[in-house]
């Protein structure tokens, strides 16, 4: 019996050192930390909106990124799921003239799967009409659609470059299982 016990406890000790050595090679953490920075002189970023398709927002979203600043948010997986971290988030733009309104919104659309076997890093920036709700149908708009009021992207690509009437949002993301994406948001050259 004692070397039944003895061989169980062997192949459960080689299971789960099996199982570790697998989380290294193929790590199954996904998150993606944002880092937005405002360029412009004349507009900042206010009224955030975010919907997720897929996990959670870990840092969350500034209430307002003033001219010239910058701001590190965080979505992740949602733990012990086979599923990513996806989403899309948006910014209006207000210009600083206190007697304009907000007329547009920045929107950021990120992917990244929990299967890199079948799917890969994506990200999408944008500058639509301030009525545009931040929800599904932008997320799947700027997912799996075109449209002249974004730009799409795998990460492995060249970093993106939209420019709307106002602002030119420049955009990259690394490609891993953890990348960072980095967006830069300057008024437009007239």
């Amino acid at each position: 019996m004692a070397e039944v016990v003895g061989a169980a406890a062997g192949v459960i000790g080689a299971v789960v050192a099996l199982g570790s050595s697998i989380a290294e090679v193929a790590p199954t953490h996904r998150q993606c930390i944002i880092e937005i920075k405002n360029n412009c002189t004349n507009f900042s970023l206010c009224n955030p909106r975010m919907f997720i398709e897929s996990g959670s927002c870990a840092i969350p979203l500034s209430p307002f990124i003033a001219p010239l600043k910058s701001d590190i948010f965080q979505f992740s997986k949602t733990p012990n799921t086979a599923c990513g971290s996806v989403g899309v988030f948006t910014y209006d733009l207000l210009p600083k003239a206190s007697k304009q309104e907000c007329k547009e919104k920045i929107a950021v659309m990120f992917s990244v799967p929990y299967d890199f076997t079948e799917y890969c890093n994506w990200y999408a920036v944008g500058v639509f009409d301030e009525k545009r709700q931040c929800d599904y149908n932008l997320y799947h708009e700027m997912y799996y659609n075109t449209d002249k009021a974004f730009i799409r992207g795998k990460a492995r690509d060249p970093c993106l470059i939209y420019q709307g009437d106002n602002v030119t949002i420049m955009a990259a993301m690394s490609d891993a299982y953890q990348p960072v994406m980095k967006v830069q948001v300057s008024e437009k050259k007239k």
